[in-house]
């Protein structure tokens, strides 16, 4: 019986594990789930049929995966647990982790025996609980090869360097998301102070070379609606974008935009609340344009 873990019950780890436990039920396999607070797991083992397990008793898994907010979260869950690993096992990160921390984490495991992928994922709750996550994997690629056919969650599932690519990737996906969203509401909130209909030059914008997943989905859905509904925090995205700033800096490249919308960011997430959605960015264009985006 092949036994798989998942180490993080937030808004995507919850439809991730189930994804996988679906998968288990199929080939007869099972999948523990552990989360820091243990009534999580608890819950999800009564709805999912995974089992609840303690986090030292992670290690008899074959594959690990993990999905927690930071590459710190990360590191202190591998200095709970490495005593406990078995040689041979697969650790698959699908935290949004910084590059830098997935080489010196797959460094640290390897002295175990055990091998590291980096794999965030991009695609929302919605595709985790669809099963159609994009996965992007760093790391060797026989064992990028070898881990594909584990990831019961993924619709997609690219391979796109070496260890730490997957993150330098989703950090650069989240900036541009971060972008759109910004660029996208500064253009509505001027629109509307103009006594524009928002929803009308959404569908001009949507039918045109100036539509993205922000004016097509995330703003018809979330921000006219004033529905804000809280998936992927603010914070965190904060966070992505400065690993982009870092990844940017690391091979002395120049990203003028990327920076602004950056210090943007983090400032929306402290006078907005950085648990806030993301999609609240949008809060702080409408306070500077004194103009709601509805």
């Amino acid at each position: 019986m092949k036994t798989a873990a998942f180490l993080g019950l937030g808004a995507m780890g919850v439809p991730m594990a189930a994804a996988l436990a679906r998968r288990a039920a199929e080939t007869g396999g099972r999948v523990l789930v552990w989360n820091r607070h243990a009534d999580k797991a608890q819950a999800h083992a009564a709805e999912y049929g995974t089992q609840a397990a303690a986090l030292e008793d992670m290690g008899q898994a074959g594959v690990i995966f993990s999905c927690l907010p930071t590459s710190a979260d990360v590191d202190e869950v591998i200095g709970q647990l490495e005593g406990h690993l078995n040689p041979g096992t697969v650790w698959v990160d699908c935290t949004s982790g910084h590059p830098d921390a997935a080489q010196s984490q797959r460094a640290r495991l390897l002295t175990r025996g055990v091998r590291l992928l980096d794999a965030p994922v991009s695609g929302g709750v919605s595709g985790a609980v669809a099963a159609t996550l994009t996965v992007m994997l760093g790391g060797p690629a026989d064992e990028v090869e070898a881990v594909r056919g584990e990831l019961a969650f993924a619709g997609k599932a690219v391979h796109v360097g070496d260890t730490g690519a997957g993150f330098a990737v989703k950090a650069v996906n989240n900036a541009l998301l971060a972008v759109n969203l910004w660029a996208a509401g500064e253009g509505l909130a001027a629109l509307g102070r103009g006594g524009v209909d928002l929803g009308a030059a959404l569908t001009v914008i949507n039918a045109s070379s100036g539509r993205s997943n922000a004016t097509e989905h995330l703003i018809p859905a979330r921000v006219l609606t004033r529905a804000f509904p809280p998936t992927f925090g603010l914070g965190l995205l904060a966070k992505d974008i400065g690993i982009a700033l870092d990844v940017v800096g690391g091979v002395r490249g120049s990203a003028p935009v990327l920076a602004q919308v950056a210090a943007l960011t983090r400032a929306a997430a402290q006078m907005i609340g950085p648990d806030e959605d993301h999609t609240a960015l949008l809060k702080l264009v409408e306070q500077m344009n004194a103009q709601e985006i509805k």
